[in-house]
């Protein structure tokens, strides 16, 4: 297979190229390397995949929410399926610069739909998140949930992507998975999310933010789980059989929660954080954020009994790992 992944250099984007061009796929890539975080990081993960790749990876550099520019690089490329994994992330960020979430995840996403319905791929695999949930207090979290009441812009334009993708499936038949990732972290992650921040504190000997004095919960899943689960999703586009799909759709549109089934506390990865860096955290208790949530936990039974997905790597596994490579990557 020849496959397009947005967001290519990316932490789940980058993992998962490697493992498809690993297994003897190619791979077409798109990023438009944004400075959100340390462009750095990015040209590092993309310096491996083209050592991984040679001439089965070819990459563009562009911002997939210019129509013009996506068409237009894309008009000499050649791919069966599309992994859109590329978005502006953050919740937080979502109250500072709301624009960079309409152009990226609404009008990009909208892009990846047209280009994916005009070269009939095969099937699109596109990134929803847990945040959908917003402020659903029963859990674990569970596709056939109502996902009416976002807390944050960012949330309501990932929710707004599956609306506009199950639009496609009906109109255009359009085979299309959307999977809301729990919590993702290891190694190569991002250094706008808890594991790197805390990370990088510790080591340095300054405070971590705990945010709810502590009292939050995270479905925290390793990247080699999810970018599995990834892979299992793309290898089996949903049927256009009129069947009822994982999420309700019966159009060819499935929705699938990706998370470790295991809802941690905040303090426990704390802990791990602590051993693993070899001294204790310095804790700067705050209040919850606007637009966090405090506890998200997935309930994976539809991608479990469709798919065969089971996530095998616990915290104890996981975060020793990252916090090895983070000392590895930074010569620490």
């Amino acid at each position: 297979m020849r496959v397009l992944i947005t967001g290519v250099a990316g932490f789940i984007g980058s993992t998962l190229a490697l493992r498809l061009l690993a297994r003897g796929d190619s791979v077409v890539g798109i990023d438009n390397l944004n400075d959100y975080y340390q462009v750095s990081l990015k040209e590092d993960r993309l310096k491996r995949i083209r050592e991984a790749g040679g001439n089965r990876f070819a990459f563009h550099k562009l911002d997939f929410a210019d129509m013009a520019a996506l068409d237009g690089a894309l008009r000499g490329e050649e791919f069966d399926q599309i992994v859109h994994l590329g978005a502006q992330a953050g919740v937080r960020y979502s109250l500072e610069n709301p624009q960079a979430y309409v152009s990226a995840n609404l009008a990009g996403h909208v892009n990846m739909l047209e280009i994916a319905r005009h070269r009939k791929v095969e099937h699109m695999v596109y990134a929803s998140s847990s945040s959908v949930y917003g402020g659903n207090t029963q859990l674990p979290f569970s596709v056939e949930d109502r996902v009416d009441h976002p807390v944050s812009l960012y949330a309501a334009t990932k929710r707004a992507d599956e609306l506009m993708s199950e639009t496609y499936a009906h109109l255009f038949r359009l085979p299309l998975t959307g999977l809301r990732f729990f919590t993702v972290y290891g190694p190569w992650g991002r250094p706008d999310m808890m594991m790197w921040i805390f990370t990088k504190a510790i080591l340095a000997g300054q405070p971590i933010p705990v945010f709810n004095k502590g009292e939050m919960y995270r479905d925290f899943t390793y990247i080699d789980d999810i970018v599995s689960g990834v892979i299992a999703c793309l290898d089996n586009p949903p049927a256009d059989d009129g069947a009822e799909k994982a999420g309700g759709s019966v159009k060819p549109h499935a929705l699938y929660n990706i998370g470790n089934n295991r809802s941690e506390h905040l303090m426990k990865v704390v802990e791990l954080l602590e051993e693993s860096c070899g001294r204790k955290a310095e804790i700067d208790f705050q209040p919850i954020q606007p637009g966090d949530v405090p506890a998200t936990y997935a309930n994976i039974d539809a991608i479990r009994n469709d798919l065969g997905y089971e996530p095998t790597t616990s915290i104890e596994v996981g975060v020793p790992n990252f916090v090895r490579w983070y000392r590895e990557y930074h010569g620490a």
